[in-house]
């Protein structure tokens, strides 16, 4: 869609006092309408909240334009509530390809859900867990022995796969990252750089006694059998950053931190 200095905005806010102070703000300010009458949705929180919008409205077809009044902000674009529209209108757009997750439980269930930054699997319990990687349908590793694993998103290359040692990936690189958690064997392995089209399958190995479970972004599938992540091949969402400090220079600016 072509934005103008016309475009109804929504305004979304997270539980927070300074959130939905913002919201009641900019709403006076701006005029406001409902999510579905909205041209543009304006997400007030932090990156959390951020997610959470954009899964609520991955199917709507609206650019959602952040602006933070949380913790964390990396996805959010500074607060100002001055010239809102005019910042909109002349926003870069970034679409975000989200990942999909298959998961088979230990009591027979299919579990799928979608995530924005990765899809990860961690250890239950004390004992780490001892997991298979099969790429398209390649074995690639037969056994890794590790805390965790998980598949990130170039939008969520700078969350916890950055933590984790993964690379940072460009919003707009057709790739995904694979990345370990605390590897112990092979200890030396650093994860691996993956097409955007790969599909990826974790399988638990001695489930009872190194449960595993799944979690893609905050939805949580415990005591897993195994686990399939590959982009969605339909769901997309368009998010919009201010030209002035557009994803790129933030990802350029994160690889130059130290």
């Amino acid at each position: 869609m072509t934005r103008t200095d016309n475009s109804k905005l929504a305004f979304v806010a997270s539980e927070s006092e300074e959130a939905a102070s913002a919201s009641e703000s900019l709403c006076a300010r701006y005029g406001c309408v409902s999510t579905a009458e909205a041209d543009v949705i304006v997400a007030l929180g932090g990156d959390g909240f951020m997610l959470q919008t954009l899964r609520e409205n991955m199917s709507a077809g609206k650019p959602i334009y952040g602006m933070n009044r949380g913790t964390v902000g990396f996805l959010m674009n500074e607060y100002n509530e001055d010239g809102l529209v005019e910042r909109i209108a002349a926003a870069d757009a970034a679409k975000i390809r989200p990942l999909s997750m298959e998961a088979r439980t230990t009591d027979g269930r299919t579990v799928t859900a979608l995530a924005i930054n990765e899809v990860s699997l961690f250890r239950q319990s004390y004992q780490a867990a001892k997991l298979s990687i099969t790429v398209d349908g390649h074995p690639r590793m037969e056994e890794l022995i590790c805390d965790g694993i998980l598949v990130a998103t170039p939008a969520g290359s700078t969350a916890y796969n950055l933590s984790a040692q993964g690379p940072i990936l460009p919003l707009q690189a057709r790739l995904l990252a694979l990345t370990p958690v605390s590897p112990f064997r092979p200890r030396r392995w650093h994860g691996a750089l993956l097409p955007h089209t790969a599909e990826v399958r974790f399988d638990v190995r001695e489930i009872r006694k190194r449960p595993v479970n799944a979690v893609a972004d905050n939805i949580e599938v415990k005591s897993v059998v195994s686990v399939t992540v590959k982009e969605s091949p339909r769901a997309r969402v368009t998010v919009l950053f201010d030209a002035s400090h557009s994803w790129d220079d933030r990802i350029l600016l994160e690889q130059f931190r130290y």
